[in-house]
């Protein structure tokens, strides 16, 4: 519209009216999206060192929102809870370390059961995670999560450790290379570690809680397009455990709180595993896997519920 300038007094007030032709306006659609997909989120070497941990279980706490309680001694494998959602010993969430499936399928402890102190932490690169409802990719057991270890390839160098605490507990670790740099500089590497572990816990009863771990392992880069690792380790772990106990024995004073009924409880477990990798690399950023593994796993759980109910002189 063409305006023609209007004169006006100060005392005056003048109103013009401008008419705009109508135009219809199409705003297009804005898509937002993230510049790299992220399927897992990760804890690092780091965020696990900085940390008091003694056994794999406990780096499980690193994750947002998962929880872990132990009973019954510390041999077996911990309750675990993730957003408040009970999943037993491993029952609803999916455990793998370098590949190699944590959960029993079958089990008398319970579908799931999954027990993690075969590993060494201070040897756990790096874990990813995920959390949610079911991933078809990653089978039956991931009702509310997934939980990934992967073991380092390489040790910066070679380290000894040697804790000790209250009740008794003590423990001593230590890595070492087996080979040289010229074995390194050729993109072999290979390592062998040892841990010992023991516990009386803070029960009335010792809990005599034994952990012994070995591992080793060997990763070699064949050339640019090709990687292979064969790794193997053994577990051995036996305990006594103050089990559950009636609140009308500790009310009425028969036994302390953290007394036992029957310290005859208690349990031995075992687990060897042997795992072998290769990976080629086929171009367009994807990777060829195989993995061949064998575990030979045992366990054995002692238990009273009936607290000498049906015969309280001789249990």
């Amino acid at each position: 519209k063409t305006i023609t300038p209007v004169k006006v007094r100060d005392t005056e007030t003048t109103t013009l009216r401008i008419e705009l032709a109508a135009a219809p306006v199409n705003l297009q659609d804005v898509e937002i999206t993230t510049a790299v997909a992220q399927p897992f989120q990760t804890i690092s070497a780091h965020d696990i060192r900085t940390r008091p941990i003694s056994t794999t279980q406990h780096v499980l706490r690193i994750v947002p929102g998962l929880f872990i309680a132990q009973h019954a001694g510390g041999g077996k494998a911990e309750q675990m809870f993730l957003r408040g959602f009970d999943i037993d010993h491993g029952t609803d969430i999916n455990l793998t370390v370098d590949g190699i499936p944590v959960n029993m399928v079958s089990h008398a402890h319970g579908q799931g059961y999954a027990d993690l102190h075969f590993v060494i932490p201070e040897l756990i690169g790096n874990v990813e995670f995920k959390k949610g409802p079911y991933y078809a990719d990653a089978g039956d057991f991931t009702t509310a999560g997934l939980v990934r270890f992967k073991t380092m390839d390489a040790l910066d160098k070679s380290f000894l450790k040697v804790e000790a605490g209250q009740f008794n507990t003590a423990r001593a670790v230590g890595a070492f290379n087996l080979l040289g740099q010229n074995a390194e500089r050729r993109n072999r590497h290979a390592y062998l570690a040892s841990e010992t572990y023991y516990s009386d816990g803070y029960f009335d009863s010792p809990q005599a809680f034994r952990r012994f771990n070995i591992f080793g392992k060997y990763t070699a880069l064949l050339d640019d397009e090709q990687r292979v690792s064969f790794s193997a380790s053994a577990f051995q772990s036996n305990w006594n455990a103050s089990g559950q106990v009636p609140d009308r024995t500790v009310q009425n004073g028969q036994i302390s709180r953290f007394g036992s009924l029957d310290d005859s409880e208690g349990g031995i477990t075992s687990r060897y595993n042997f795992n072998f990798e290769h990976v080629k690399s086929i171009g367009g950023n994807a990777l060829f896997r195989n993995q061949l593994y064998y575990s030979d796993y045992a366990f054995e759980l002692y238990s009273n519920f009936t607290f000498f109910k049906n015969d309280p002189v001789n249990g």
